[in-house]
């Protein structure tokens, strides 16, 4: 039987190979189940998860009142499209995002269905409410893959080979504490793109991530967003907080910008949001939001059924004090042993992140240490990523559901490949 199994790997593989596109990187895992932070092969192997599908699993695999809340619209219906009947899962999903919100005021939101679309809308958004057409992104920003989206990443080896990008995209520099960048830097950087390349009162929007995800889980220093916000109002800009991968109770809380005391214009919102299902968000001001009229936004699948369906779960569960509470636990356990390893592998030069959101970044520049570690861990039954404009950083992302034995074994393999990497 094992036999069997391990040729049924190697054949998906080898389908992979020949069918699926080069560009997409994947290494040699092939998934047959999963469920809470567990993840099972085809030959029968079983791991544990720090990746939680990119930071889509916060609530774990297979979530069961969002399975349970899919099932029940199975038997309803599957996909009607917003734009040509109202479903109440949508409004149900916009109700709660609403009362959920960071935003000041009234809220609205828009459904679609990934965070690059989320993020395009926001802009759309943005210019609508000001009639203004700049946008500000920041150094190690992650926004998407989409051809506006790849304008506002920081990162090449997203946008090689893919332009001409579209204009009026300028950026400015993020705090980066580890790396010597400190708030007043970042603050002065954007106040001298202000003076030399782009007049702020031509600028709609500012998006900021209060962790930067692909670009290193970069927390913003505490007094940064707020000094960020405040040049915003005094022209005039509005503030997009981007929280596809730190939201949905990925730090502890519903949304990250809450451990900063700020409230955003605009939020977006994706991955964990559908429970593993597509589907990502635009909420904010209505004010902000119905500047757009009747016709100006929508999707055929933005909002599908289904996905919204789990939705309504899931944001019900991060809201709750008990999810939280866990929350912030496991991201203390984590913490303290991340900061216990650094302290006895010199190669490691900082941990940080923001509650359970979490990494640690390799002080050599390039990404060989991180990547030799991701793979030593897969071997030994552990799923990580790494991520950093060098590569250099290893995130952890595991499912907030996690049991205490299997966080415990996973930051043992974590450590063991660590030690096989740098010792």
């Amino acid at each position: 039987m094992a036999v069997e199994q391990r040729a049924g790997s190697e054949r998906i593989l080898a389908d992979r190979e020949r069918f699926v596109a080069r560009g997409i990187a994947t290494p040699p895992l092939v998934v047959a189940r999963a469920k809470g932070a567990r993840i099972e092969d085809v030959d029968g192997r079983s791991y544990i998860d720090f990746a939680g599908g990119l930071g889509c699993q916060n609530l774990g695999h297979g979530f069961p009142p969002a399975v349970e809340a899919i099932r029940e619209q199975l038997d309803r219906y599957l996909h009607q499209c917003f734009m040509v009947g109202v479903y109440e899962p949508y409004v149900d999903v916009c109700r709660r995002l609403a009362e959920l919100s960071p935003c000041p005021g009234e809220q609205k939101s828009l459904l679609v269905n990934s965070g690059a679309e989320a993020v395009e809308n926001a802009v759309k958004i943005a210019r609508a409410a000001t009639g203004r057409t700049g946008v500000v992104v920041l150094d190690n920003a992650f926004h998407g893959r989409t051809l506006l989206t790849m304008a506002m990443t920081a990162n090449l080896k997203y946008k090689r080979g893919f332009g001409p990008f579209p204009a009026e995209i300028h950026r400015a520099p993020a705090p980066y504490p580890y790396r010597g960048v400190t708030t007043d830097d970042a603050i002065a950087g954007l106040e001298r793109l202000f003076r030399s390349d782009v007049d702020p009162e031509s600028v709609a929007c500012i998006l900021l991530e209060p962790v930067q995800g692909e670009g290193g889980f970069i927390p913003m220093p505490p007094g940064f967003p707020r000094r960020l916000q405040e040049v915003c109002e005094a022209h005039g800009i509005l503030f997009v907080d981007d929280e596809i991968q730190s939201g949905v109770g990925r730090t502890g809380r519903v949304w990250a910008i809450e451990h900063f005391d700020v409230e955003p214009d605009l939020i977006v919102s994706g991955k964990s949001l559908g429970g593993g299902l597509p589907l990502a968000a635009v909420t904010g001001r209505a004010e902000v939001i119905d500047a757009v009229g009747p016709g100006g936004l929508g999707g055929t699948f933005g909002g599908n059924p289904l996905a919204c369906a789990a939705a309504v779960t899931v944001l019900d569960e991060v809201a709750r004090p008990e999810f939280q509470s866990r929350a912030t636990q496991v991201g203390e356990k984590i913490r303290t042993r991340l900061e216990d390893v650094a302290g006895r592998f010199t190669a490691i030069g900082d941990v940080r992140g923001l509650g359970p959101m979490l990494a640690f970044e390799f002080e050599e520049q390039g990404p060989e240490l991180a990547t030799a570690t991701t793979t030593a861990a897969r071997e030994r039954g552990l799923v990580l990523l790494s991520c950093g404009l060098h590569g250099n950083v290893v995130r952890i992302l595991v499912p907030l559901a996690i049991t205490d034995e299997d966080l415990g074994h996973g930051l043992d393999v974590l450590e063991e490949s660590i030690h096989a990497v740098v010792a």
